[in-house]
């Protein structure tokens, strides 16, 4: 019941610098569970943001009343990455070596956000669901730690796709979740859901 919200949330989003990419922001309004309302949406071009720092800007809703603030920084991204399960980054015994040495106790002072990194290799799925009338499913998977999400290619006609996928990333909070969904790509449709697993960091 406000027409000033305050939300006051971070999300991060990794994106590769050889994209021309655009941030497309919805705002919605909800009467009740059912009923949903579109208040307005807005675009910022990643691309045409200084890097480095902060960026207040203040944006108006495209055919609605009202405007959008918010604080936008384009950083170098560190820690996270996905790659191939052939060049695994751990996979190299010196660079394990360096990383048991960054985060030895006698170190561990030294950089108090630097918590450490989440390393997971996700091989495959089995006897998915099929989501499509032909009985097959086009799965893909999405990875989610705190506010980093990742995902894996879509896998297309297939209940036991293989995405032999690394993905690594920096950890914020060793109290957070890591949640794997998997999904049918659905063309220009939101995605089907197919199905989910939660692991606590600390279980690990």
């Amino acid at each position: 019941k406000s027409a000033n919200p305050q939300w006051r949330e971070q999300f991060d989003f990794h994106y590769f610098s050889d994209r021309k990419d655009m941030l497309d922001i919805e705002v919605w309004r909800k009467d009740n569970k059912k009923h949903e309302e579109l208040l307005g949406t807005c675009h910022v071009d990643i691309t045409a943001l200084p890097t480095k720092q902060t960026n207040c800007l203040e944006l108006p809703l495209e055919k609605h009343p009202g405007s959008l603030l918010m604080l936008i920084a384009v950083a170098p991204c560190t820690g996270v990455s996905i790659s191939d399960l052939c060049v695994c980054p751990l996979g190299d015994p010196s660079e394990r070596q360096q990383i048991s040495q960054r985060y030895c106790i006698k170190n561990s002072f030294q950089n108090i956000k630097d918590i450490g990194f989440l390393q997971v290799k996700v091989l495959k799925a089995v006897d998915l669901m099929a989501a499509d009338f032909s009985g097959k499913s086009d799965p893909f998977c999405v990875l989610e730690l705190g506010n980093d999400m990742l995902q894996t290619h879509t896998v297309y006609k297939n209940l036991n796709p293989e995405w032999n996928k690394v993905f690594t990333f920096p950890i914020k909070d060793i109290h957070d979740v890591l949640e794997v969904t998997v999904f049918d790509e659905d063309g220009d449709k939101p995605p089907d859901f197919l199905g989910k697993v939660a692991i606590p960091l600390l279980s690990v």
